[in-house]
């Protein structure tokens, strides 16, 4: 048993082969510092900072009051995963590992872990070394290179804190009957995905009474933030790389907008903070089927909903895709083609 080890790597993303490694290094050193650097490629789909792996690692280990988790800029350091064409610099590697010993304060008996394949458990490298080499066992069902490459293909490896940072989320908007609950939650079966419901109707429910004969100016701000704090929750808890989204802060302007005949700067500010990854739009040419909460039936309030929809998109720089089939179940299959096309990378018949 040693007292203290340190694990390097990136962690971008973590998945369950590394949380393996970082256990097994745990089970050989009474602690364990893991030093996060920045991915040297970063997946151009998704924007992960290095706070947002530290989180990952605080959250999953934060019953393990042994590990310690740190963060640096830096990326040329002996990371844990292993290597393919790299040249060892033991000069370099050593003056790393001294920077890093002095900033964290480590013992100067601090073990090194790496994996089994690592360069740097080859006998004459480690020689070399500032601190001793330990290895982990290799995980051979984990490839972290191409976890790194395709998080969604392999979205079963990713940890589960780290699952809400690589789930797409998508609204499903449109005016009132138009199938957005329905389509919802038939994607959300779909995919097996987790799913925020509409909170202005949630709202009306547990606020107002189930009537909105007193929804007023001042209740577009709390509906908004439901909505927000909703989404956040169903993301952290993401079960498939999609997240499906009922209505948006778009609509809830819009509603704002007809209603009170003028806009709410909290919804603006949520529209701009906490924009959507894809937003599909339903055309409002269904039938209308009244149920005690909606109020724009008649074609004129329908075609005039849409349209103030349509200007706060472009207010907003958000370009929704537009799904104007009438049939429901062609709407379904439309939607399941865009969402298979921009989140899951598939390609298909045309709809």
């Amino acid at each position: 048993m040693y007292d203290t080890g340190l694990m390097i790597g990136h962690f971008e993303p973590l998945h369950l082969g590394q949380m393996r490694s970082i256990l097994a290094a745990a089970g050989q050193a009474k602690s364990l510092h893991i030093v996060i650097t920045k991915h040297p490629s970063p997946h151009p789909d998704f924007y992960i900072t290095l706070q947002d792996k530290a989180r990952w690692l605080q959250m999953a280990c934060a019953n393990l009051p042994f590990i310690h988790i740190h963060t640096t800029k830096e990326i040329a350091l002996p990371l844990h995963e292993r290597f393919d064409d790299v040249i060892i610099d033991i000069a370099t590697s050593n003056a790393k590992l001294q920077h890093l010993t002095d900033a964290l304060s480590l013992p100067k008996d601090t073990v090194l872990f790496v994996a089994d394949n690592h360069p740097l458990a080859q006998p004459e490298l480690c020689e070399q070394l500032l601190m001793p080499v330990a290895t982990t066992p290799l995980q051979p069902e984990f490839d972290s290179y191409a976890i790194a490459r395709n998080p969604v293909a392999h979205w079963l490896a990713l940890h589960p804190q780290a699952r809400g940072n690589y789930t797409k989320t998508i609204a499903i908007v449109g005016g009132e009957s138009s199938g957005k609950t329905t389509l919802v939650h038939k994607l959300a079966n779909y995919y097996g995905a987790t799913f925020a419901l509409e909170m202005g109707r949630l709202y009306v429910g547990t606020d107002l009474g189930g009537s909105e004969v007193g929804l007023q100016y001042s209740d577009y701000g709390p509906i908004a933030l439901n909505h927000a704090q909703a989404i956040r929750i169903a993301t952290a808890n993401a079960t498939a790389p999609v997240t499906i989204v009922d209505t948006d802060f778009v609509t809830t302007q819009a509603f704002c907008e007809e209603y009170e005949g003028r806009n709410h700067p909290l919804v603006s500010a949520c529209i701009n903070e906490f924009q959507l990854d894809h937003t599909i739009m339903l055309d409002n040419n269904t039938p209308w089927v009244a149920d005690g909460m909606r109020s724009l039936g008649d074609t004129e309030s329908r075609g005039r909903f849409e349209q103030r929809l349509l200007e706060i998109f472009d207010r907003h720089n958000i370009d929704p895709h537009l799904i104007d089939k009438p049939d429901y179940d062609a709407r379904y299959q439309e939607a399941i083609a865009f969402i298979d096309e921009h989140i899951y990378g598939k390609t298909g018949k045309s709809i």
